[in-house]
């Protein structure tokens, strides 16, 4: 699979030949579902929690007498029958959301995502990409080239978000980029199918694609 290869001005200088192993996989809904939901269900914080009839105050002393009254039998001002009582079947913070996965199932996923982005023409290769001034103004300049010149109009913007894919952590190249708004940036090696399926178009390095590479070797 070929994908088209864009400089710092914004233009075309020629075509590259990706990965086979990388961008070449079958879609795989179900794989990707689950390892999707399994991410967002180990990110979350379980913080809703409700007291029981044994967690509230009060309710040591039996209302009225079991017998005699005309009203119906209570043993505890607690009950969960009572306002104030104590609430049945509710959020309990005990309750553990963790999923698992492992690594080749998260590997592959991320594969088969970058392979979707492939066939859809959503995989943007640049000659090159770094700013050793850490200028978010030279960061929107690269997206505004690419978006006028490039012909990709809605890169970086609402329509078009964008990941960037660093080879390796690049302090004033992350500066750069952090700033603008509809652009996310990560290492090679932090990359996983949901930041991947998050944005439209996913910007790769020349220097990153060995990197990529080197993950289908892995055990």
């Amino acid at each position: 699979m070929e994908a088209l290869v864009y400089n710092r001005e914004g233009k075309q200088t020629g075509m590259i030949e990706l990965p086979e192993s990388v961008f070449g996989l079958p879609w795989n809904a179900a794989l990707v579902k689950q390892v999707v939901e399994a991410g967002r269900a180990n990110r979350r914080a379980n913080t809703a929690h409700t007291k029981d009839r044994g967690e509230v105050s009060g309710g040591g002393k039996k209302p009225w007498r079991q017998k005699g009254t005309g009203r119906a039998r209570h043993g505890s001002i607690r009950s969960p029958i009572w306002i104030g009582g104590g609430v049945t079947h509710g959020p309990r913070a005990e309750r553990v959301y963790d999923q698992k996965v492992n690594k080749q199932m998260r590997r592959k996923a991320l594969l088969i995502s970058l392979s979707g982005k492939a066939k859809s023409g959503e995989i943007v290769v640049l000659e090159d990409l770094s700013f050793p001034e850490g200028r978010t103004r030279q960061a929107h300049s690269l997206f505004r080239a690419l978006a006028l010149k490039g012909g990709l109009a809605d890169i970086g913007n609402s329509k078009g978000k964008a990941l960037v894919t660093l080879p390796a952590h690049d302090v004033s190249t992350v500066r750069a980029l952090r700033n603008l708004p509809r652009v996310q940036s990560c290492e090679v090696r932090n990359m996983n199918a949901e930041s991947v399926l998050g944005v439209k178009y996913v910007v790769v390095p020349k220097s990153s694609l060995p990197i990529l590479e080197s993950l289908t070797k892995l055990r």
